[in-house]
């Protein structure tokens, strides 16, 4: 999928955003250059593109402001771009809904591995022939259609946060490391202070309503990972 990907970079640093454009278009990526939120709510309603690419500070709309209206309609994979040692931004990007994360200054050629990761995971999941749904009690996804449903009623869920419980329910009852969580869910390894794994495990809980009777609950095990469990059930 990640030949010929469409990318919008929304980005205000016009230096920054052509460096961008030459080196991702080298790399094979059709890339459309915006440099402020409202257009970027614009071009996201008009056109269609396989990922985002969202600066935080961003004239006009910023770009929590932007992945707000964008989570509201599509579930389009997104990579926040944040000022680096901005811990509040990471994790206030990725409760509202972004895949990914990375901090300027950075190296292009990781943003690149970062794309790849993200669309290759929504590649396998797309050629993937085992897209059975899976239910564990009230809850039930549909992988086909990246649907999910908690006693029946249908869930706004981002891709990363769908992977994630999808993980969670197929091993139903089985911690599940932080470690291989992020491998499988990110495409990338864990590495220290980062926190995306817990913050898209509480953006499920919050959203699904998790650990209220008579839903299952996402637990913590501590130094190991989580598990998906029913309520009734004894903690691991």
């Amino acid at each position: 999928m990640t030949a010929e990907a469409s990318l919008l970079i929304v980005d205000d640093d016009r230096e920054l955003s052509q460096m961008l454009n030459e080196y991702l278009s080298g790399e094979g990526f059709r890339i459309t250059l915006v440099g402020d939120g409202a257009q970027a709510i614009e071009r996201l309603a008009g056109e269609t593109f396989d990922l985002v690419i969202l600066d935080v500070m961003l004239p006009s709309l910023n770009g929590f402001e932007v992945l707000r209206r964008l989570r509201q309609t599509l579930a389009l994979p997104v990579i926040m771009l944040t000022a680096r040692g901005a811990d509040v931004d990471r994790i206030v990007g990725l409760e509202l809904g972004a895949d990914d994360y990375l901090s300027k200054p950075f190296n292009p050629r990781e943003l690149v591995a970062r794309i790849r990761a993200v669309l290759r995971r929504l590649g396998a999941r797309e050629a993937d022939d085992s897209n059975q749904p899976v239910t564990v009690g009230p809850l039930r996804l549909d992988p086909g259609t990246m649907s999910a449903y908690v006693e029946g009623q249908a869930v706004r869920l981002t891709g990363t946060e769908f992977r994630v419980l999808e993980m969670l329910m197929r091993a139903s009852g089985q911690v599940q490391s932080r470690e291989l969580m992020t491998e499988r869910v990110l495409g990338r390894r864990l590495t220290p202070y980062d926190r995306s794994i817990d913050t898209h495990v509480s953006n499920l809980r919050r959203k699904l309503g998790l650990g209220e009777e008579p839903l299952p609950e996402i637990r913590s095990v501590r130094g190991a990972g989580y598990v998906l469990t029913a309520q009734s059930e004894e903690a691991p």
